[in-house]
This record gives structure tokens, C-alpha cells and sequence, in this order.
């Protein structure tokens, strides 16, 4: 950073670096004493896994898990399920039943099956004028979003069909209170060769019933860099944006349109990006290089529990025809930098609007960090500076026993966090108690693909994730109250810690 901490934050952050050094310098024998040394260590794990029939999922006692919407199935428009399952949302549908818009992650050149078949031998069934890029023709753009009507009282895919095509890599994305997907494109493709148009924009998919495909219109406004995921404000209409980049920016857009219950996005905005305003060109990524010995007293990383005050950067130029937009903010408005900030959701504890932010490779180990962020009551005014926003790191457990690349998130029902592992070794969905507790609560018993699109229906009876490869959705029921009860019951126990991200949760 270029800004020194205060004390108070370098004692703090000093304990945390004394923890972790000992494992990453090597010094196993006392790593445990450590550890166990942390207020709020909880050895035994929350819930027991029962091993899953199908070799799917692995999930406690009384949860199952109903596969559907495979990879190369065949849908109700007559093209395939394509491959690529990732970021997914859940809205209410008609008779109570439950839409999903699904992202795939595709490009044209994709070793997977697309919509139109391997050698897209269905492309002529497709409208080419709902493409947003149809590619050379014999390679057009395979990445989109398909629709789903789901009925959670009886457990039925109803009806699945493509919704968007032409576009490439659609990673993830975010619901609007106005019942739309914003899918998002995690790619900077230029035109040229394979590729008729600029890549890298939002587009809006309403949530439908109706088979056929949206119009893509790519949401320029909301800029054009390596996207992974949004979140709308409901209050304000405000999105915000991350960036799937070693040193992306966190981003939001201020749309010109919003009538208090939907916003007019292709109507064009203000595009900003976040600074921490006591930390010119912070560093949040907690960093440092593997190969030094980096003592506790020469490293300062950003500790975890201190909300910080931020103020917001306008962004010029945002088609960003050099792939630059985050070198703008950082190198020249001092804006901060992310560690690949990936999965972003809103939630409303006890009525404090609130934004969760994963960044994939943050932290001292690089396993991932989780952040907070609440806007200002005044968020997107000329009020705002009287009193700002603030944004916190909420966790960053640094043991990969706890969470390991956190992608995707959700809010439960309840205010826990669900988060889609995307790691190197077995996946898990984690969840995270608001105190900022974890607990391990479904396995990917078949392979070590990642787990994505996390989302609960509805009426909150079925949490709906992805197992990307080979391309399964899969829906969750069983009795959600005891895993309400039992993270609740888990941690009201003495010497509880919310503040140290570093407890354990089995």
C-alpha cells in the first residue's frame, strides 16, 4: 500500500501474520498451538456427510439432491443443454413454480457441446439475428444463458430452452430486484478472426417462461473489462461490478433511469470504481512473496473487522479499447486493487443493506477472501461524502481446510453465506455464519469440478448449484432448519470471535 496503517490496525494485522507465517516459513510443529491459540477455535464439524448414491453430491442427513438439465440433453426448443453450468440465479415463476437463468461458460473454440450440437449441426435452427455474435459461421459464439421452469413442490424440470446466445464466456452475473439475470462476459475478445464484434459486456436476460430467444444488447455503459458477477442495490438501483483479474477493481454503475423499482440499464450511466479514502491505492490483496521471509513486523496486510471509509473514482472511457480500465482507477486515481473479485450478492440482515464480495486468491496463503460492503445512506449522491460507505474484510481464513477459492455466493434465507468453492483440490460448499464462522456443507463426491451458481428458490425450500463439468444442475432439499439451528447453536459458545476470519468450522 502506499499508505502506511494506523497502529491499531498494525497490531492487529500483526497477529494475524504471526499465525500464518508459522505455517508458510515451515514451522509445522507449533503451526497447531497456533492455531488453537485463536479465540473461537471449534474442532468438531458442524455436520456429519452422508455419502451420495449417484456420486454427486455428499450432503448431511436428510438432504438430497435432485440431478437435471444435463450437459447434451435435449431441450424443449430443441437444442441441446449446453456445457459450461456457472453462475445461476432464481426467480418466482407463475403458479409458484421457480425460473433459473443459467450461464455457460463457452467461447467459439470450446472442447464442449454446444446449444447447436458438437459440430453445431442445429445452427440453422437458431435466429441469426438474435445472435450477438454468430462468429464466422462455422464457429459462432456457443456462450449464453439457457432458462429453466422449475416446480419445487414436486421436484420436476418443467421446461428448459436457450435464452441467449452469441456471446462468450458467461461467467457469472446477478439477479435484479426487477426480475432480470445480468449475465456477464469474463473475457476482454476483440473482433477478428472467429469473432465479428468487441467482447467483454453485460447483457440483461428478463426471467421468462415464454421459449425464444432475448435481444443481446450489450450494456456498454456498465464498461468493458474482464467481468465476473453484479449486484443491484434494490433501494438506489444502483450495480455493482466485479473484476476477475489479479489486480482488478471493485465497480459500480449508477444508472440514468431508475423509477425506485427498475432501472432502464441500456439507457446509460455513470460507470465509478472504489477507493478507500484513508488509503490512497490500496493493496487489498494481502500479498506477499512466498519467497522472502517476511516478518510479522515489516508486513501489513489490510486486518480483518476494520470497516473502512471509501469514496468512488469516475471511470472514463469505459469501453476500454486497451484492456486498461483497472490500470485507470489504481494507477491513476488511487483507486484499490482485488484480488480476482468474483461472486457478489446483496443481502439485508436486520435491515442493513449489505454487499459480499469473494476474491478468489486474496489472503496471506492465497485461499480466498470474503468482503463486506455497506453503502452509504446517501449512496450515489452528492451527500455521499458526509457519510461514505464502508468496506470491510470479512474473512480470510488462510487454510484451505476452511475455504479454498471462494467463487460464487448467495445469501440463505436465514443470512448465512453459501459459497461455490472453485480450488485446486475436493469442492465444498461452505457456508459462513454472520459472525463470520464456517461450516463445510456439500461435497462434489463425483469429480473436482468446480461448484457454481449457488441460489436459493424463492419460497426457500431448494438451493439450486452447478456442477460446471460436465454440466449438471442439481436441486437441494431437506430440513433447512436444522442447518439454520445448528450454525446458530454452533457459535453462541464462549469466546466466540467474528473479527479474526480465522475460526473454524470443521
Amino acid at each position: 500500500m502506499k499508505n502506511k496503517l494506523s497502529r491499531r490496525q498494525f497490531l492487529r494485522s500483526g497477529a494475524l501474520a504471526t499465525a500464518s507465517a508459522a505455517v508458510s516459513l515451515g514451522f509445522l510443529g507449533c503451526s497447531q498451538t497456533l492455531i488453537q491459540k485463536v479465540p473461537g477455535f471449534r474442532p468438531e464439524p458442524p455436520f456429519e456427510f452422508v455419502p451420495s448414491a449417484n456420486r454427486l453430491l455428499d450432503l448431511p442427513d436428510g438432504f438430497t439432491a435432485h440431478a437435471f438439465s444435463r450437459t447434451g440433453e435435449q431441450m424443449d426448443d430443441g437444442l441441446w443443454v449446453p456445457g459450461g453450468h456457472d453462475g445461476m440465479a432464481a426467480f418466482p415463476g407463475p403458479n409458484g413454480k421457480t425460473i433459473l437463468v443459467r450461464n455457460h461458460e463457452l467461447t467459439a473454440t470450446s472442447k464442449n457441446v454446444g446449444p447447436f450440437g458438437w459440430n453445431n449441426e442445429k445452427f440453422e435452427r437458431a435466429a441469426t439475428d438474435k445472435f450477438y455474435d454468430a462468429g464466422s459461421g462455422e464457429l459462432p459464439c456457443i456462450g449464453g444463458t439457457t432458462t429453466l421452469v422449475y416446480d419445487t413442490r414436486t421436484k420436476t424440470l418443467e421446461k428448459h430452452f436457450l435464452s441467449l446466445t452469441g456471446t462468450i464466456r458467461n461467467c457469472a452475473g446477478g439477479l435484479t430486484p426487477w426480475n432480470t439475470w445480468i449475465t456477464c462476459e469474463e473475457t476482454m475478445q476483440k473482433t477478428g478472426g472467429t469473432y465479428q464484434v468487441d467482447h467483454g459486456y453485460n447483457f440483461e436476460v428478463p426471467a421468462s417462461t415464454e421459449i425464444g430467444l432475448v435481444d443481446p444488447i450489450p450494456l456498454k455503459a456498465m464498461g468493458r473489462f474482464n467481468h465476473e458477477a453484479v449486484a443491484v442495490d434494490p433501494k438506489t438501483g444502483i450495480v455493482y461490478e466485479t473484476e476477475d483479474r489479479g489486480d482488478g477493481l471493485i465497480y459500480r454503475f449508477i444508472p440514468d433511469r431508475f423509477n425506485g423499482g427498475a432501472a432502464e440499464l441500456a439507457a446509460g450511466g455513470k460507470l465509478q470504481a472504489l477507493k478507500i479514502r484513508d488509503l490512497e491505492g490500496a493493496d487489498t490483496r494481502n500479498w506477499r512473496d512466498r519467497n522472502q521471509k517476511i516478518f510479522w513486523w515489516t508486513y501489513n496486510p489490510v486486518p480483518v473487522g476494520e470497516p473502512l471509509a471509501v469514496e468512488w473514482v469516475d471511470i472514463e472511457n469505459v469501453e476500454s479499447p486497451n484492456d486498461d480500465l483497472r490500470k485507470q482507477g489504481y494507477e491513476g486515481k488511487g483507486t484499490a486493487r482485488f484480488a480476482r473479485g468474483e461472486g457478489i450478492w446483496y443481502g439485508n440482515n436486520q435491515g442493513t443493506g449489505e454487499f459480499y464480495i469473494a476474491c478468489t486468491n486474496g489472503g496471506i496463503e492465497y485461499k480466498g477472501q470474503i468482503w463486506r460492503y455497506i453503502p452509504s445512506p446517501y449512496e450515489g449522491t452528492s451527500r455521499e461524502e458526509q457519510e461514505p460507505g464502508t468496506i470491510e474484510l470479512f474473512i480470510e481464513p488462510n487454510d484451505s481446510n476452511l475455504m479454498e477459492n471462494a467463487d460464487n455466493l448467495a445469501v440463505t434465507p436465514w443470512g448465512d453465506l453459501i459459497i461455490c468453492e472453485d480450488g485446486p483440490n475436493e469442492e465444498f460448499l461452505i457456508g459462513v455464519t454472520p459472525e463470520g464462522n464456517l461450516y463445510r456443507f456439500a461435497r462434489n463426491a463425483g469429480n473436482l469440478s468446480e461448484l457454481a451458481g449457488a441460489t436459493f428458490s424463492p419460497d426457500g425450500t431448494t438451493l439450486f448449484v452447478n456442477i460446471q463439468s460436465p454440466g449438471i444442475t442439481l436441486a437441494i432439499t431437506g430440513p433447512w432448519h436444522q442447518i439454520r439451528q445448528r450454525s446458530e447453536t454452533l457459535w453462541q459458545k464462549p469466546n466466540n470471535t467474528a473479527s479474526t476470519g480465522t475460526s473454524l468450522g470443521g
